[in-house]
């Protein structure tokens, strides 16, 4: 079935829909309905303007190309699994959530509490702006995208990152084995209760990276602007540049070419710090 140049904004437009092509349309108007495609099966959107909310909920295999959600297509893929999204806009809040199985690529996405207890997600080379973004996903796996917000990639589990840009507050609080290459990760407060966490020649930027953490592995990091690091974490690091201080590492070893200011006044703190070296881990 294929549905094409219509405009749609009664309830539940399309539900139950099985095989439907949608092209050129555009869900909205007077009629506010919510729900368009509900509880479908094998969907492909094409060029299509949603302007309604939570127009994808219970659906099974979404093809959505080069189109644009806005802020009122709040809420816009719940609970649906076997997702593909390219070159679109997703501007509505809480766009993805609880979703299985979803490859984003060439997106943009604005949208706070995105990616809420996702699995399974694959994005590549998008940028985002979010609050909260990616919060409690599982398997997840990112390559050249740019983030911009707060409170990102919290309670994580199993997630690899290459060549990202993260300029983000309190991003990987509590994620567990976590790898990131090649990434540029800015903000204050970086990973903090994190287990499990590999940083592989990334450029860390920003106040009090890396405290309490456990099983933490740097590999030839450099650190920028960094105070107050590594503050009860178990961490084993090669670190590239000159650290701004220190503070109590718990245990473990840190290689470094200098560090401005070392504060161990805490005698449960046993991590050994080693200045003007640049050995493997």
């Amino acid at each position: 079935m294929r549905i094409e140049n219509q405009q749609m904004d009664e309830e539940r437009a399309c539900y139950g829909s099985r095989n439907l092509m949608v092209k050129n349309c555009r869900f909205d108007g007077p009629a506010d309905g919510e729900s368009a495609f509900k509880e479908c099966e094998n969907i492909d959107v094409q060029d299509t303007y949603l302007n309604l909310r939570y127009p994808f909920w219970h659906d099974h295999g979404l093809k959505i190309t080069h189109c644009e959600m806005t802020p009122n297509c709040r809420a816009a893929l719940w609970y649906s699994d076997h997702i593909e999204i390219t070159d679109t806009k997703m501007h509505g809040i809480k766009a993805l959530r609880e979703c299985d199985d979803v490859v984003i690529q060439d997106c943009e996405i604005n949208s706070p509490e995105f990616g809420w207890m996702a699995r399974n997600i694959q994005m590549k080379d998008s940028n985002a702006v979010s609050e909260y973004f990616m919060m409690r996903a599982q398997n997840l796996r990112f390559e050249n995208v740019h983030f911009q917000g707060k409170y990102s990639f919290q309670y994580m589990n199993n997630a690899y990152f290459d060549h990202c840009v993260f300029d983000t507050k309190d991003a990987f609080w509590h994620s567990k084995d976590v790898w990131v290459k090649n990434s540029v990760l800015k903000g204050e407060y970086l990973a903090w209760y994190s287990e499990g966490l590999v940083l592989e020649n990334c450029t860390i930027i920003g106040t009090q990276p890396l405290c309490y953490c456990r099983d933490l592995k740097l590999i030839q990091c450099e650190m920028i602007d960094t105070d107050l690091a590594f503050e009860r974490s178990i961490v084993n690091a090669v670190i590239t540049t000159e650290v701004e201080s220190i503070k109590n590492p718990y245990a473990g070893q840190i290689l470094v070419p200098s560090v401005k200011e070392i504060i161990m006044d805490d005698p449960e703190a046993q991590g050994v710090i080693i200045q003007g070296r640049k050995n493997s881990v």
